[in-house]
């Protein structure tokens, strides 16, 4: 009786650990769980921290939106193991916990510092695997913050407002962030090269990429 009471409670520590006391997401979501954003805005706060060189913070680039984005576009196998790695990351701390005597909690509820110091003791483990898993988030958040359109303007990257000759390369390679089969042109939609002409470094950025009036 006693193992069968101890295995419940061990149980519902699980279930609470894993599913309980997530916020709701400010905005719905096609992919992500409230689990998967509470963690993705605590691990962009610490990658991408305000202040630093770019004014744009990593939480104020809304890196969830963009995961979701992101894994709504892939094949269901690639995207199961994203959020693999996600939840991996989150509930790691049971076994490589922070400084402290609350290290044990979840990645998204431990302070600042405590999240600093768990990325960086999956940057420097000895385990092999634990930083080539750390590369692979650090990757997935990348992309979004360095896609994200304030901080391509800031880069000076951000794309120009011109008319992109089609050519027979577009019809081997979709859209970015689109599946292969998913590419809508065909020869027909070839066009003239380009007429050599220099971009206007002065020119308008896309619309997509310019800044809100202030």
């Amino acid at each position: 009786m006693f193992w069968w009471i101890a295995i419940a409670g061990v149980t519902l520590l699980a279930v609470r650990r894993f599913r309980f006391g997530y916020p709701v997401p400010e905005k719905d979501l096609v992919v992500l769980a409230p689990g998967e954003v509470a963690f993705l805005d605590a691990t962009a706060d610490v990658m991408f921290p305000s202040g630093g060189a770019i004014p744009l913070s990593g939480q104020e680039a809304d890196l969830p939106g963009y995961v979701d984005r992101f894994l709504a576009s892939l094949r269901p196998r690639l995207r199961w193991q994203i959020r693999a790695l996600f939840m991996l990351v989150e509930q790691a701390t049971i076994f490589f916990p922070a400084p402290g005597i609350t290290g044990f909690r979840r990645f998204s509820s431990l302070g600042r510092k405590q999240r600093i110091a768990v990325l960086q003791g999956w940057t420097e483990s000895r385990f092999f695997i634990r930083p080539l898993l750390f590369m692979a988030l650090r990757a997935v958040l990348t992309m979004g913050y360095l896609g994200h359109p304030d901080v391509m303007r800031f880069l000076h990257v951000a794309p120009y407002d011109f008319k992109s000759p089609i050519c027979e390369a577009d019809l081997l390679y979709p859209v970015i962030g689109s599946l292969p089969d998913d590419n809508p042109l065909q020869a027909g939609d070839l066009t003239p090269p380009s007429t050599g002409i220099p971009i206007d470094l002065a020119g308008p950025l896309h619309p997509d990429f310019v800044g809100k009036a202030k």
